[in-house]
């Protein structure tokens, strides 16, 4: 038995955890079984740079972040376009495959990666995929792993601006992670008592944001810290299209992200001193949270299970707190992002967080 192992796409703090889950599983399901490694993702799978794996390679990672097979950002959009020197990527692929004449891959990654695993499969290959990303997007899971380490990192971040936002009765503005998705941003704001949330699914008005602002100050409150996704996006600029925007952006002024175009508006508006703080890869770093080594453990086990009934087509997903599995035909393509009106927006709305719409 051969099965093929990768991770692909940004990293986490608990793909090494999950990797952990499969391997324990397969060694005690099966006595014969060999894992081969794909150094950096999709790449290595691409170009045959593998390694085969030994069961003490996965002893001791459970705490450990990153990943011990190293991983790079292939885009699906050019998985069918020749590498510059005229190779097939799919065709490498499939190739790398047949030739190590394996039983299955496994691959460990997020949106891109699971188009990529769902391209393999409808090419013929068996695929088992787990769910990973920071941003809590993928669809048809509840929870990826990796999120919950990153809401931690970036809970932190707000917590450790909270005193020093007191101290100098300023504004703070911590960026987090998120282009489309404000999940990590919405988790990490309420954990950390952010004052303003702004996510990509709530295009904001930045009159709404300074009002909130100034009635902060009108009631004593010497400071405010908004908690805004890197996506996070105005009115105005949301009702553009994608040329438009581009275009504005490019005759404007420039500012480094949306915090700083915000930290600068607010500035203006206000007179109030504003602080930009961006924890960026850092929420992707450190180790694992025990949230996230229990969920990678599952997953992972779940993953060796399918392989055993020779289930694939499938990323393990949860559904109402427990494991479970969707085709990868209903994964690919698809984004999972924060509905605006759902419960926990409601109950923050409640207690007088502010996002930017009202």
């Amino acid at each position: 038995m051969r099965v093929g192992m990768l991770t692909s796409g940004g990293d986490c703090q608990s793909l090494n955890a999950t990797m952990r889950g499969v391997a324990k599983a397969l060694y005690r399901m099966y006595d014969d079984v060999e894992i081969i490694g794909f150094e950096d993702g999709y790449r290595g799978l691409i170009y045959a740079d593998y390694h085969v794996m030994k069961s003490s390679d996965f002893s001791g990672i459970l705490t450990e972040g990153g990943t011990i097979l190293g991983t790079s950002r292939q885009p699906f959009k050019q998985m069918r376009v020749p590498d510059e020197n005229g190779l097939d990527k799919v065709e490498a692929m499939k190739h790398t495959y047949k030739k190590l004449k394996l039983e299955c891959l496994v691959v460990l990654g997020g949106n891109g990666s699971q188009k990529t695993a769902n391209l393999l499969r409808e090419e013929g290959l068996n695929i088992v995929s787990l769910p990973k990303t920071i941003d809590n997007d993928l669809w048809g899971t509840e929870m990826t792993f990796g999120f919950q380490s990153a809401v931690n990192v970036a809970t932190n971040a707000i917590d450790c601006i909270h005193t020093t936002a007191a101290s100098h009765g300023r504004v703070f503005i911590v960026e987090v992670m998120g282009h489309k998705v404000g999940s990590l941003t919405l988790h990490a704001g309420i954990a950390g008592g952010a004052d303003i949330i702004l996510i990509p699914e709530i295009p904001y008005d930045i009159n709404i944001v300074v009002e909130a602002l100034k009635e902060r100050n009108r009631k004593g409150k010497r400071f405010s810290i908004l908690a805004v996704a890197e996506g996070a996006i105005s009115k105005e600029d949301a009702k553009l299209s994608k040329k438009e925007l581009k275009e504005k952006r490019k005759n404007g002024v420039v500012y480094p992200s949306v915090a700083y175009e915000l930290g600068a508006q607010i500035e203006e508006l206000t007179g109030q001193e504003v602080r930009v703080t961006v924890p960026g890869h850092m929420q992707r770093g450190g180790e694992p949270c025990p949230y996230d080594r229990v969920l990678s453990t599952r997953v992972g086990a779940a993953a060796a299970r399918l392989i055993k009934e020779k289930s694939y087509g499938y990323m393990v997903c949860i559904k109402d707190g427990e494991v479970d599995k969707v085709p990868l035909g209903e994964v690919a393509g698809r984004l999972k992002t924060v509905d605006p009106k759902c419960a926990m927006i409601n109950e923050a709305k409640l207690i007088g967080i502010c996002f930017g719409d009202e």
